[in-house]
């Protein structure tokens, strides 16, 4: 274990790049933040370039723990508790973080089956939603998520913590031109689903049995008119209720279910 204390010092400035996309793309590293997810991170074997903690550590539910599991990895570096709140973005920091390094996937290498259920995201912008889709794929199975151009990054911060770890688990597919990412999927025999208000068909009246990619489109103008023309078919969520239209992350995991439903039989 080695102790940096001085904030000029070079590893010290990569973290603080990497709250900036820009950085974190040309290096293809992020940062990992707090004890459950640098956790997490461990033990699924992710890359880790570094991890770096302070005395605060020790002050927090498991982190004696987690020491301990740290303290003999070459990669563990300790800085003072004052240096530690200078390269944390969190308010209340738990003094533990991870640089880990990521792969910018293709969906050449997506490994689909007869009923692969994939996701395809346009456009989505809250980190949180971002965060919550993740978790959700990884709850129910989902094979794989497509990321296209216009969405906020994956290993932004707030989408990181979000996740709550399932980012280490769900094969994630960076597709900037989403024409060639369709033709490919089509090419595959992956059926293309859209949610609309306008849909012709419940979601419980769709086949997930077969390979099947569902477009979860942007917040507040919904899936592009793009994608719209290209979807073998536009479904949508059954409710009885008044509301008119459900949160993208919530719309989702419900149909996430419904697919890990009819596939589970």
């Amino acid at each position: 274990m080695t102790s940096i204390t001085s904030p000029s010092n070079p590893m010290i400035k990569e973290i603080k790049s990497l709250y900036r996309k820009k950085d974190r793309w040309i290096k293809k590293r992020f940062i990992v933040e707090g004890i459950n997810i640098v956790e997490e991170c461990i033990d699924n074997n992710y890359p880790v370039v570094n991890i770096v903690y302070s005395d605060e550590l020790l002050n927090v539910k498991g982190g004696k723990e987690l020491f301990n599991k740290i303290s003999s990895d070459p990669r563990t570096i300790h800085v003072p508790n004052k240096l530690y709140k200078e390269i944390s973005n969190i308010k209340n920091p738990q003094g533990i973080m991870a640089m880990a390094e990521f792969r910018s996937n293709s969906i050449d290498e997506l490994d689909l089956n007869r009923n692969s259920f994939i996701l395809l995201l346009d456009r989505l912008q809250d980190p949180g939603n971002m965060g919550t889709i993740i978790r959700t794929a990884d709850a129910f199975g989902i094979d794989g998520i497509i990321v296209t151009e216009g969405c906020v990054d994956v290993y932004n911060p707030k989408v990181v913590r979000s996740t709550m770890g399932s980012i280490f688990r769900v094969p994630i597919f960076h597709e900037p031109d989403e024409v060639l990412t369709i033709e490919r999927l089509k090419e595959k025999g992956v059926r293309i689903y859209s949610t609309s208000l306008e849909g012709s068909q419940y979601i419980h009246e769709t086949n997930f049995q077969d390979a099947s990619a569902l477009i979860i489109g942007n917040e507040a103008s919904g899936v592009s008119p793009y994608l719209y023309s290209v979807s073998d078919r536009l479904i949508k969520i059954p409710m009885v209720g008044e509301a008119e239209s459900l949160n993208v992350a919530i719309a989702s995991s419900i149909i996430m279910y419904e697919a890990m439903r009819q596939r589970s039989q």
